[in-house]
């Protein structure tokens, strides 16, 4: 019988020196994917570009959606390593590692150091979590402290801690959701605290009120969080109501964003970010509420915790794949102690999910793939078909994953059961993300830059965007372009600073024609049916980029 990989310093260590390598390399292999990924990049390039750490812009104009740690630190990472695709996803990343850490970390301290690497290896290799530390988005920051929050209570609270533990661990614990909140907004505190109240209403543990070093704690919160929320409410004092009431009350109580679902619409998500560890989904409903010997009940606080966090976005009247990521660090937690106690049932579930998915994107996508392409404009054709190679690719390694654990697990190999399951799914979930890089650059426009940057490299010219706003183009061309009759999500911005973009269709055709005049270097980004116009109208332009979702033309 081998020995368990758990127990090597070696296996361990190569392991984790391999895959932080692929980890880290994984950051750079694909473009910048609107909408998120070149919003927050262009932030971040425009913060830098500016001097201005406090207002925050996209495409030069106010933009008051979301605190500024992200942006803050992606600008850091530009000013350090420069402008670039790794670069804008770097803080995620080690966000995303924060929380695989932490995890990792707390079931060691509460159960034992094998426990503690199975919960890091759930967790580093779900679908989710794996997947969104390496998109540029603001969920995986929140996430990750998120999860920095969950553990730090967890070990702040459990029995037999010291007293200065205790008082470290809150604190942390604070700090923590100071981060979450500067990384997001107020959820990263009320979220937290929703859930320690419906904890104690469970438990009846009130006296645990008492332990959380509320002075220390509120004092160190607002330390992190209250001179930015200060400064830029007196340089902009039209952002209080539109943070606050608008893009917390309003987001959470209607559909003003338009971003609504029906109530199962995270059950699907779920599902698929936990892979390739469904089976200790299953076993997580039970274990979470089986009552532990101890006082404090550390399952039970994460999986109130994922249980929370699920309803909470499930009610809102705004919805997104990304905002149920925070619940994998607590069901991580409750996934390892089931795995590391025995249960060798729910390995096999985890085992036979993986492998019918491995079989269900061989053969599944080779049979839908007729119907998907049909209809499809030529152009993105081949964008189908190739996508649909990586999936299979992606397929026959859950495939593999699968045989391999359960023959391994046959041969009483438990521990190396699981690690195969969870590298082959890690891997498998990363050659996914990799096979839609080509859909990324039709996304993005990325095969229009070279001719854009020609033209633009001219001093003085002019950058529109006629119809549409391209989110990854001004990062990728380093300049801001001017919106045309279409606001987009700085509708708000453009309301308080509205010389900064033309409303009307006829004042651009003003300007372009001007331009052609005096034989200026224009470049402008149009919606289909606007060029269709323009066209009809004989407006002087020469087309420098065309493809399904944009056509690029110059004043030259």
């Amino acid at each position: 019988m081998m020995r368990s990989p758990f127990d090597s310093k070696l296996i361990i260590r190569s392991l984790t020196a391999g895959f932080l390598l692929f980890w880290f390399y994984m950051l750079g292999a694909r473009v910048l994917v609107p909408t998120d990924e070149g919003r927050y990049a262009e932030m971040a390039r425009e913060m830098l570009a500016t001097g201005d750490w406090i207002t925050l812009r996209l495409n030069g104009i106010k933009y008051f959606e979301k605190p500024p740690l992200q942006n803050w630190m992606n600008a850091l990472t530009f000013a350090v390593f420069g402008l670039g695709e790794w670069q804008a996803r770097f803080w995620t990343g080690l966000t995303a590692l924060l929380g695989i850490v932490s995890v990792g970390f707390t079931a060691a301290k509460l159960y034992d150091r094998r426990t503690g690497w199975i919960a890091a290896l759930m967790l580093a290799t779900g679908f989710y979590w794996a997947g969104m530390g390496h998109v540029n988005s603001l969920d995986m920051g929140i996430s990750g402290f998120f999860a920095v929050s969950l553990c730090a209570l967890i070990l702040g609270q459990r029995d037999g801690v010291s007293a200065s533990e205790q008082r470290n661990y809150m604190l942390l614990c604070w700090a923590a959701m100071a981060l979450a909140t500067l990384s997001k907004g107020l959820i990263g505190i009320v979220l937290p605290g929703a859930v320690l109240t419906l904890y104690t209403i469970i438990t009846r543990d009130w006296r645990m009120w008492l332990r959380l070093h509320l002075g220390k704690g509120i004092l160190l919160f607002l330390a992190i969080t209250a001179p930015w929320f200060i400064q830029i409410a007196l340089r902009n004092p039209e952002h209080p109501h539109f943070f606050f009431i608008h893009e917390h009350f309003d987001r959470f109580t209607s559909g003003v964003h338009k971003r609504g679902g029906p109530w199962y619409y995270f059950i699907p998500l779920m599902v698929l970010g936990i892979l390739p560890w469904l089976g200790y989904l299953f076993s997580s409903v039970a274990a979470g509420w089986k009552k532990e010997t101890s006082r404090f009940q550390p399952l039970l606080m994460a999986w109130i915790w994922a249980i929370f966090f699920f309803v909470f976005f499930s009610v809102s009247g705004s919805k997104l794949p990304g905002y149920i990521v925070p619940i994998f660090p607590a069901l991580a937690l409750i996934g390892a102690r089931q795995a590391a106690q025995g249960g060798e049932i729910w390995q096999k579930l985890s085992l036979a999910t993986a492998g019918l998915l491995g079989v269900a994107l061989i053969a599944g996508v080779q049979w839908k793939l007729p119907s998907l392409i049909a209809g499809k404009p030529d152009y993105e054709v081949p964008l189908y078909q190739g996508y649909a190679v990586w999936l299979q690719s992606a397929g026959v390694l859950f495939l593999a994953g699968a045989i391999g654990g359960w023959i391994l697990l046959k041969q009483q190999q438990k521990d190396w059961s699981l690690l195969a399951l969870g590298l082959s799914g890690f891997i498998a979930g990363q050659v996914a993300f990799l096979g839609h890089n080509d859909f990324g650059k039709y996304i993005a426009g990325t095969a229009h830059l070279p001719a854009m940057r020609e033209v633009l490299k001219t001093p003085g010219s002019h950058f529109y965007g006629v119809g549409r706003y391209e989110q990854a183009m001004p990062f990728y061309l380093e300049r801001t372009m001017t919106l045309v009759e279409f606001p987009d999500e700085m509708q708000f911005g453009l309301s308080i600073e509205p010389q900064l973009w033309i409303p009307e269709l006829e004042e651009f055709v003003r300007r372009w024609q001007a331009h052609v005049h005096n034989k200026e270097a224009a470049v402008a980004v149009v919606r289909r049916d606007i060029y269709d116009e323009f066209q009809k109208r004989g407006l002087p332009m020469r087309v420098i980029g065309d493809d399904p979702k944009r056509i690029i033309i110059s004043a030259q």
